[in-house]
């Protein structure tokens, strides 16, 4: 399996857009990880899991070639995470030498907005409902759906990603786990798991996760046999709120074997 993972901020990115607080003045001038945009990863160089507006950013940052992704999942509709107005520019007339169609998959919610966005449709774009719990094949990789804990107006969903013998569970824009996720996870195995820090030390469980949530969640994946010692955790998705700068959060993490994501971080096992 090869994780790209091509952002690790919160909404408002990470120094925020319109924000001269001291932590975001500080990363503009440290730059390098402390750069963080909105978080989107891609998976084995075909599945990309959402489509932030900084896609075009991280094209030409990391050099991708977005014409071999053929699956795009996505988590929710959050504009940090959802921005279909860009995957016109996939269509012919914008775009040249592109296989088709692009298969999208996601919640109702998703697939409605999509469906109104995208200008054609059918021969070049299917759209494909995800239920969770249920498990897909999509392309090479099997995906299973989990419940996020996030907006309760909307079914926000996590993954769980097995590619060949290695599985991923992509956990962020979440609090602490549904039940009914923990059930399903409690059956399985994670070798590489993403999990939310948006909140860094504020004291917030519900709608994302902080420090304690993170290292609170990993301790239960151990308990329950779904991390082996084999298995690596990184925390992503950051707000400029937490005032946390890259080698900060290493500090926070490093006692507790949990690694720091960064944007263009490349995970292979």
């Amino acid at each position: 399996m090869k994780l790209h993972i091509l952002g690790t901020a919160a909404s408002e990115g990470f120094p925020a857009l319109f924000c001269k607080c001291a932590h975001c003045q500080k990363a503009r001038s440290l730059g390098g990880k402390n750069i963080r945009t909105r978080t989107s990863a891609i998976l084995d160089d075909t599945l990309k899991i959402d489509f932030p507006p900084d896609t075009l950013h991280h094209v030409l940052r990391d050099n991708l070639d977005l014409a071999k992704i053929q699956h795009l999942l996505f988590t929710h509709t959050h504009h940090d995470h959802f921005y279909p107005e860009d995957l016109n520019m996939r269509l012919p007339g914008y775009a040249h030498g592109v296989q088709y169609p692009l298969h999208i998959y996601g919640n109702d919610t998703a697939l409605a907005k999509c469906s109104q966005t995208l200008k054609k449709q059918n021969e070049h774009v299917q759209l494909h409902l995800l239920k969770p719990f249920q498990t897909y094949q999509i392309g090479d990789t099997e995906v299973t759906p989990l419940l996020a804990d996030h907006n309760p107006h909307e079914t926000c969903l996590l993954f769980h990603i097995k590619s060949g013998p290695t599985s991923l569970l992509y956990g962020h824009d979440t609090g602490w786990f549904p039940d009914e996720t923990w059930n399903w996870l409690e059956k399985s195995k994670v070798d590489i798991a993403l999990l939310d820090c948006t909140n860094g030390n504020l004291p917030e469980f519900r709608n994302h996760m902080n420090v304690n949530a993170v290292t609170v969640t990993k301790n239960r994946l151990q308990q329950c046999n779904v991390l082996t010692e084999q298995s690596k955790v990184y925390v992503t998705h950051f707000s400029h709120n937490i005032g946390l700068l890259h080698e900060d959060l290493i500090k926070i993490f490093q006692p507790y074997d949990i690694e720091v994501a960064y944007d263009g971080l490349i995970i292979e096992r």
